[in-house]
């Protein structure tokens, strides 16, 4: 018998026994969730019966709360049992996907250690049948190659050899095939993933994660870990299982999924990504954008506009100048020196601009002015300006309450001394102190009470203090329009993305904020959209939180970016211990795709494509609209007959993705995906090129690449984001004169 076949025997004997190991395990499971949900059943019937009547008798209360706390545990009892059913019955299909033969030094036995999505342990014999792939051992099957090899275990180092190391196709519990790879994960099991079709949602990456992924995802001693990855590295996948895995290890550090946010760059992107954590094991973390963000901290006092709103406008600009004056607004507002503006600002207004007042009382006075402002500024434990000024105002209070019923005292016994009724005497005295209540308050609250968007408008309205506070700084030299601009927007109760960041950390800095108190872990995704000044709002928000943060340069669309960016972001968030990693292969499209891409990008970038090849992207021209539209329609029906189930359009603009699905619609059935309609589904969808970012299709074609369509450098890298969705077939077209960025492509 030949060494594969023999091999081949043991392995489907194994995992015959581990499929009957499961089986038997989710029977038991199925027993006890029906027993589960008929305690349950009985739990809420007993609680109902027993405490509905004696709602109001305050003396039963708790004994209503001994009903209530079995009845949390009961349906605690029912979850857990319920989430153990799902994982055995997705270990039916495939329970492990690789092995490894593991030889601890000083020990003589060999351990043969199968890798799956959670661990698979008979509680009889004490054995491990299968381990989760977050598990310490388990780094070693996707870090190291044959040979001497070593993890991190609970108790330290623990270093060996790797005698062989498996990879299995199991499907429907049936072992397809299997190979012994040499190297981390064999191109092979890779080639058959990433030849697939994509999906309407991002599925988990556990089979193929490479080596270097693998070392982000299991990093736990940096509170900030950057990633500069190239499109389709796999950053969002990554950022993903790290949450998983950091949520398997946090069990004992009481990490839970309450405790991490992911920052998604829109709504589109977060119901993408939203199926990869239950797939894993995991509830799903809270997915929030930073326009999100404004609203819940701002509480919705005014309507902002969104990130797309912004991109929008900018692509839509009319002329130059106008593009630049936006391009100029959004980078000042978010620059540092902006934010060192607005640093001063806050100490001028502490310092300067508080119009604090001598407080009288019934002729007496209660504190000066002078007073009041040095317990203001005796500050030493940094305690935000409005509770400062809050604790100020209690303090006053405090000391004219006894005052207060004093005066009430007087005025009644003059009022009874006049002769008048005792009704008339509370009515009175009632009126008065309430009006001198109301008057007091309002004389108060003139220096008490502080409005951060009063505060940034003065900034604008009074464009000589803008100037005045950035002494010595380089301005734009376009800043008075920026102020004349920005005064007059900000008279409209509708606020620019860009004057988000600037009144999120007015507010912030004045009032301090506790909505994300329990965040211990923040992810940011695509991190090149952020400027400076949005950092500086999410250190305020999430200050003793670890991060991850991930982007890619190459895909910055309004300004050019480069490495330095995460040298601002670590000086910014500046935790202790911090670390940079770098992406340079590319997993997503084929060879030729990235190839193309690269031109397109025109830079000396190190990308490096996965060895896949498909077609080589075309370039089509026709001699009119109307052509243009029954070619995408005529290639459209013939990729669907193709089988390929993902196929997008994308274009420049929301405005022209509305008009091209107004154009498509008689000639074929297509769905436009844009920030009101924003769940993917198989099929054909038209989006505009800003949408498209973290985003992957089976087929991508991109409308009218033309000269005078894709002209500056900002449509440069709109033509790059939507060129390197594409995983498998890209066609560009156009009408009139090819846009330059196309026009030297071999």
């Amino acid at each position: 018998m030949s060494t594969y076949v023999q091999d081949r025997d043991e392995e489907c004997k194994y995992l015959e026994g581990t499929l009957s190991f499961i089986k038997k395990e989710l029977d038991s499971e199925n027993y006890s969730l029906n027993n589960r949900q008929k305690e349950l059943i009985d739990s809420r019937r007993e609680m109902w019966k027993n405490s509905v009547h004696f709602s109001d008798d305050f003396d039963r209360i708790p004994e209503m709360n001994q009903y209530l706390f079995e009845v949390n545990n009961q349906a605690r009892s029912y979850e857990d049992t319920l989430k153990k059913i799902k994982k055995y019955e997705q270990m039916l299909d495939s329970p492990y996907l690789g092995r490894f033969d593991f030889k601890e030094d000083d020990f003589d036995e060999v351990e043969k250690i199968y890798i799956g999505l959670y661990n698979l342990i008979d509680d009889n014999t004490n054995s491990i049948l299968v381990y989760d792939w977050r598990s310490p051992i388990s780094s070693i099957f996707y870090q190291y190659e044959m040979g001497r090899c070593s993890y991190n275990s609970p108790s330290g180092i623990i270093s060996g050899d790797i005698l062989l190391k498996r990879q299995y196709k199991i499907k429907n519990g049936k072992l397809k095939y299997f190979f012994d790879s040499s190297i981390q994960i064999n191109d092979e099991i890779l080639q058959e993933v990433l030849s697939r079709n994509a999906s309407s949602k991002m599925k988990n990456i556990v089979k193929t994660i490479q080596k270097e992924q693998d070392i982000i995802i299991r990093d736990n001693d940096n509170e900030l870990l950057m990633v500069q990855g190239v499109a389709g590295s796999g950053k969002t996948s990554i950022a993903l299982h790290r949450i998983a895995f950091l949520l398997y290890i946090g069990v004992s550090s009481k990490l839970n999924s309450n405790n991490v946010i992911i920052i998604s760059p829109n709504s589109v992107f977060s119901k993408y990504i939203s199926g990869v954590l239950p797939e894993l094991g995991e509830e799903n973390v809270t997915e929030i954008t930073f326009h999100h963000i404004a609203n819940k901290v701002l509480e919705n006092r005014f309507t902002i506009g969104n990130r797309s709103h912004q991109l929008e406008g900018l692509i839509n600009c009319q002329d130059e100048q106008d593009f630049n004056l936006n391009v100029d607004t959004i980078e000042f507002k978010g620059s540092k020196i902006f934010i060192e503006i607005l640093n001063r600002l806050i100490h001028h207004f502490e310092y300067s601009l508080i119009s604090f007042q001598d407080v009288y009382y019934d002729g007496k006075i209660l504190k000066t002015k002078q007073e009041i402002k040095n317990e203001f500024l005796n500050n030493k434990i940094n305690i935000p300006i409005s509770t400062r000024l809050k604790r100020i105002e209690n303090i006053i209070l405090d000391k004219i309450h006894p005052l207060r019923k004093i005066r009430l005292k007087k005025i009644m016994e003059i009022v009874k001394n006049s002769d008048g009724h005792e009704l008339e005497i509370k009515s009175f005295s009632r009126l008065l102190s309430i009006k001198e209540t109301k008057a007091f308050m309002k004389h108060l609250h003139e220096f008490t009470e502080v409005d951060y968007m009063n505060l940034y408008k003065l900034l604008f309205e009074k464009s000589c203090l803008l100037l005045k506070l950035s002494h010595g700084m380089k301005l734009p030299p376009n800043i008075k329009e920026i102020i004349y601009r920005t005064k007059k927007n900000l008279n409209k109760n509708s606020i620019n993305y860009e004057d988000c960041a600037p009144l999120l950390y007015i507010k912030l800095r004045l009032e301090g904020n506790k909505d994300f108190q329990n965040i211990k872990q923040v992810v940011v995704d695509e991190a090149q959209d952020y400027y400076p000044l949005q950092y500086e709002v999410l250190k305020l928000l999430f200050g003793k939180s670890r991060y991850t943060i991930l982007g890619d340069f190459n895909q910055s669309l309004e300004r050019v970016k480069n490495k330095s960016i995460y040298d601002d972001i670590e000086e910014i968030l500046h935790k202790k211990k911090s670390t940079k990693l770098f992406l340079n292969k590319s997993y997503r499209s084929s060879s030729e795709i990235i190839c193309f891409a690269k031109q397109i990008l025109d830079n000396k970038e190190n990308f490096i494509p996965f060895d896949r090849h498909t077609e080589k992207p075309k370039i089509i021209f026709k001699d009119n609209e109307k052509l243009l539209y029954h070619a995408i329609s005529h290639d459209i029906n013939y990729f669907c007959n193709e089988g390929y189930g993902s196929i997008a359009v994308i274009c420049r603009t929301q405005k022209e993705a509305d008009c091209v699905q107004e154009k498509l619609k008689p000639l074929i059935k297509t769905r436009l995906l844009d920030i009101n309609n924003d769940e993917i589904e198989k099929g054909l969808l038209v989006i505009p090129s800003y949408m498209a970012k973290g985003l992957e299709f089976d087929v991508v074609l991109v409308y009218n690449v033309s000269k005078d369509n894709y002209k500056n450098e900002f449509d440069r890298r709109l033509l790059y984001v939507a060129c390197t969705r594409a995983l498998h077939l890209l066609s560009i077209y156009y009408t009139g004169e090819k846009s330059p960025f196309i026009e030297n492509i071999k």
